[in-house]
């Protein structure tokens, strides 16, 4: 019987994909295991069958809640799925320990508490690797990847099947908090410059539940048809039409970190959050970072040089 791994993931894009070199060193070292992965389902959907997963489960599950409850009474079928894992990796938030005493109780014998608060000490994807080193596994490359299947790739085609063959540059023009947004009538402004391009770029605009307004103001103001939204796509899908761009472009968010891992070129603009930290570690990706923190203090114009400065070296 194969041995079995569950890595236990909550929270949101960006910080599963930034997760996910440490699942990838997970399946390299025990590439017969049976790996599975307990998080929100529209997130983990980016790994099941896709190069580090075997199954995912969702964590929205009723009974789930007696088990941050001390001393509870533990839901039968879940005691039971929990149980027949060799090793349980968590990185869920449990200060008091409520959760693994839970687990324990359910008969998991080996439980990692991979949970860790973020500082400045190194990349974000390192710090979330760390704790397996307790199982005396060290992270090499800290650049995550996200690997769209045939049917992914067969969505992108239909999608973008009446585009035409020019460079396609995607658009996210927000992200989980305001000040890491650059001012929408500068993504409005830089829009319009590149559907002027004497290259007749495709626009991609990108959009999810919380970017509807920004979405819907860019639309407005671009129109026309080589401008294609992209709103709420399932991730795996989005992913497979990240990998046919020749540019994003986006800020510190998790469709950024979705856009580096599926190796789309990426420029980013930061503004309160560190790069070094943050910001995706893929090869193919640049970062312009505002000073004093502010992303209004980035132009246009300076964007635009580095954009075209991309595309020269492409």
């Amino acid at each position: 019987m194969k041995p079995r791994i569950l890595v236990i993931r909550g929270g949101a894009i960006g910080d599963f994909i930034l997760t996910l070199p440490a699942i990838r060193l997970l399946r390299e070292n025990f590439p017969a295991a049976h790996l599975e992965i307990l998080g929100y389902r529209h997130i983990i959907a980016l790994a099941e069958g896709r190069a580090y997963a075997e199954a995912t489960r969702s964590i929205e599950y009723g009974p789930m809640a007696g088990f941050f409850v001390p001393c509870s009474e533990l839901a039968p079928d879940l005691a039971a799925y929990f149980a027949s894992f060799q090793q349980v990796v968590s990185y869920l938030f449990d200060p008091d320990g409520f959760f693994e005493a839970n687990l324990r109780r359910a008969g998991v014998k080996n439980f990692l508490p991979a949970y860790a608060k973020i500082d400045d000490s190194e990349h974000a994807a390192r710090q979330l690797a760390r704790p397996l080193q307790s199982l005396a596994l060290y992270l090499g490359d800290h650049a995550a990847t996200v690997h769209p299947i045939a049917a992914d790739q067969a969505f992108a085609d239909e999608f973008l099947e009446t585009q035409g063959a020019a460079p396609l540059i995607a658009i996210h023009p927000g992200s989980g908090s305001p000040r890491k947004n650059w001012p929408l009538e500068n993504w409005a402004a830089l829009g319009t410059s590149l559907l002027a391009h004497e290259s007749q770029p495709r626009l991609l605009l990108i959009g999810g539940e919380a970017d509807h307004a920004q979405t819907s103001a860019l639309t407005a103001a671009w129109g026309g048809a080589r401008v294609r939204v992209a709103r709420d796509l399932p991730l795996p899908h989005l992913a497979a039409l990240l990998t046919r761009c020749s540019l994003f472009l986006g800020h510190d968010s998790g469709i950024s970190h979705l856009a580096a891992a599926a190796g789309a070129p990426c420029l980013l603009l930061f503004g309160p959050t560190d790069p070094a930290i943050w910001a995706p570690a893929n090869p193919q990706v640049s970062v312009l970072t505002a000073a004093g923190g502010d992303l209004a203090g980035i132009s246009v114009a300076a964007v635009q040089a580095v954009a075209a400065r991309l595309s020269v070296a492409r």
